[in-house]
């Protein structure tokens, strides 16, 4: 049986104009840059460069109606004398002019080179091999990551021979062209499929003597003793001294674990961050600026303007023209907008950056991170009354250029800490301490975790052990075994 009812229902909705401008809030400089690029040629209404009036009203209005659903206008209820007003062309500079002539700009270059892998094939051209051989080498070649290992099992690869190359093998065949042709290209050391083969390689690469001879047996037989640093194992199973067993550990320390990675031409995509602020120390005073040098001045298009001075003035009104009129209303109502979203965008940028650095202050004049406060997104939201997510965007994807480096903001956010006075002190800062402390331990007697946290608490941090195992790994730092040296 249907049944009307009348319920009452309290909701918020963003408009689609709020989520756009927290889209552009989020974005980068360069993205952003973008984006302006492709409103630019999606909407014709918006132009660039100096406009014909010098006019300019911050005031900009709105003309979207949220309210009117799927109801279609008509050209007739658009009222062109507010289109025509000077007032309502808004033009706005996104571009800051805080550039001088004199600026120097930093440009990082880019070389072109030959890549990793291309380098590896080509090598494999100085070496005799069939043709069979050399469809193989050249196949495990395009197997090898950016570290210069093979990490797939040899028979998966055979399979792969048979279905992608129409290579019908074994792995014994494979396992002796992976020997005699890719185990010898250079860097020294690719085409291994564990670090201790490649450390074996790069080994048996290098002039025979005592002590390589003896890494290569320890290596090859006691791999998991020396890993995991049992060096007292190391020196019953091999009768060897503790300065015999230095020189031996040092002949190791010397290979490149990672071969891939050290090859000089292996040119990845060049990434270069372009920051979104800079601050910078002017008389002892900090100074904050946005980058917007490649952004362009925005104003309404005049052309626009006038073709609805145009369909004013004229006495007959086609339906052509008419629909006319619909679109341009359409493209200046998104033109204005977008103006105004920019400003927005600028404006909410530089109040979070400008509450940011006055509330790490210190850090940013000193550049010494254990004068950064504990910073929570709320601690800045609350100053600036805005909302914790606004004030996220702003901080997770946004780098700013400081005179200790460029800095992703996100990294000036810290939980805090009670010190033994009951002080709140930055996460971060006791991060420094931590690592200072392992930097200057007996590397012969590494702190152990438990030490390390009655080292804090002599320092005046009670922390317990849990969180300094828990700091430790932020820090990407081994556990004491791992940090012992001969």
């Amino acid at each position: 049986m249907l049944k009307q009812s009348l319920n009452y229902k309290l909701l918020q909705k963003l408009s689609p104009q709020q989520i756009q401008l927290m889209k552009l809030i989020q974005l980068p400089t360069q993205a952003f840059e973008e984006r302006l690029k492709q409103e630019i040629e999606e909407n014709p209404a918006l132009d660039t460069g100096k406009d014909e009036s010098d006019s300019i009203d911050d005031d900009l209005s709105n003309e979207y109606d949220d309210d009117t659903g799927n109801e279609k206008i008509e050209a007739e209820d658009i009222n062109i004398d507010e289109y025509l007003s000077d007032d309502e062309i808004p033009n706005y500079k996104t571009q800051a002019n805080n550039y001088s002539a004199d600026d120097e700009e930093k440009n990082v270059p880019y070389a072109a080179g030959t890549s990793f892998h291309q380098s590896l094939k080509n090598q494999l051209n100085t070496i005799r091999l069939d043709e069979e051989e050399k469809a193989i080498a050249e196949f495990l070649v395009g197997s090898i990551d950016d570290s210069g290992y093979i990490r797939r099992e040899i028979i998966d690869l055979v399979d792969d021979l048979a279905f992608t190359a129409n290579i019908f093998t074994t792995e014994e065949k494979v396992i002796s062209v992976l020997k005699k042709a890719v185990h010898t290209l250079d860097p020294i050391g690719v085409g291994a499929r564990d670090l201790k083969e490649c450390l074996i390689i790069q080994l048996k690469a290098k002039e025979p003597n005592k002590n390589r001879s003896l890494a290569i047996e320890i290596l090859n037989t006691a791999f998991d003793h020396f890993v995991k640093k049992h060096y007292k194992k190391l020196q019953e199973k091999f009768n060897i001294s503790e300065e015999e067993l230095k020189e031996i550990n040092l002949e190791i320390s010397k290979l490149n674990p990672k071969p891939g990675s050290s090859y000089a031409g292996n040119n990845k995509i060049a990434e270069q961050i372009v920051p979104d602020f800079s601050i910078k120390i002017i008389d002892g005073e900090l100074d904050l600026t946005l980058n917007s040098r490649n952004a362009p001045e925005l104003h309404v298009s005049r052309e626009y303007n006038n073709m609805l001075k145009g369909y004013q003035e004229s006495n007959v009104k086609t339906k052509s023209q008419k629909d006319a009129v619909f679109f341009i209303k359409q493209k200046l109502d998104a033109a204005k907008w977008f103006i105004d979203a920019i400003k927005q965008r600028q404006q909410t940028l530089l109040v979070t950056m400008n509450t940011i650095m006055h509330y790490q202050y210190e850090y940013f004049l000193t550049g010494d991170e254990r004068k950064l406060k504990p910073m929570i997104l709320k601690d800045i939201a609350d100053k600036i009354n805005m909302d914790v997510s606004t004030v996220s965007r702003v901080a997770n994807s946004k780098y700013v250029s400081t005179p200790y480096g460029t800095k992703l903001i996100k990294i000036f956010f810290s939980e805090s800490m009670k010190n033994d006075q009951g002080e709140d002190v930055s996460t971060k800062q006791i991060k420094k301490i931590l690592e200072t402390v392992i930097s200057k331990e007996n590397k012969k007697k590494p702190l152990t975790d438990e030490k390390l946290a009655a080292i804090l608490k002599e320092k005046g941090y009670p922390i317990a052990r849990r969180t300094v195992a828990k700091y430790r790994e932020q820090l990407d730092l081994p556990v004491a075994r791992l940090r012992k040296e001969i």
